[in-house]
């Protein structure tokens, strides 16, 4: 009866230490790291067969200040993901002008709290794009670089997807 006795009170005091976990903490600046991007065929609002693609992102804050809340009156700040196109050309990628028709504009990650005292956040965020201008035999292998910003415009690292050929439907990873 001992014995028992001194094994539940061996199995408490283990169980109460290894649940004192120390909380794990981030830095407050946002970092991303790319995870793959989907081509496939779609159609845009009027039923035209369109290309799309999906970019995917896994992405960690330390502070959990990131996402915009939406935009209200006069506020002009309303992006926190920012894209730079490079397009192939001559074995080459180079930037796109800003007139590239498949250059995407800014975009914003919707407002993220949470609650409670560890404040980071982690996760995988999905980026639709639509190319309704994309035509069969333009230089048609692309890639972004991409960052993010938060709250607090923390600037997040910049990160490059693997060259994209639009004209192949398909999963492309690192």
């Amino acid at each position: 009866m001992r014995t028992i006795k001194y094994l539940f009170i061996i199995l408490i005091t283990a169980l109460t230490l290894g649940s004192c976990r120390k909380i794990v903490q981030l830095s407050a600046v946002p970092h991303i790291e790319f995870t793959s991007f989907t081509v496939f065929d779609t159609l845009d609002i009027l039923g035209n067969s369109i290309k799309g693609g999906r970019l995917k992102f896994y992405f960690e804050d330390g502070d959990g200040d990131l996402g915009l809340e939406e935009p209200t009156g006069n506020q002009t700040d309303s992006t926190n993901m920012f894209f730079t196109l490079f397009r192939k050309t001559g074995g080459n990628m180079v930037p796109a002008p800003d007139n590239d028709p498949l250059k995407p504009s800014s975009y914003r990650i919707p407002y993220m709290e949470r609650l409670g005292q560890n404040k980071i956040l982690k996760g995988t965020i999905s980026v639709t794009f639509l190319y309704t201008f994309y035509k069969p035999g333009d230089s048609n292998i692309i890639r972004y670089d991409f960052f993010i910003k938060d709250r607090a415009d923390n600037k997040s690292n910049t990160v490059s997807t693997c060259e994209i050929p639009l004209s192949v439907n398909g999963l492309y990873e690192n």
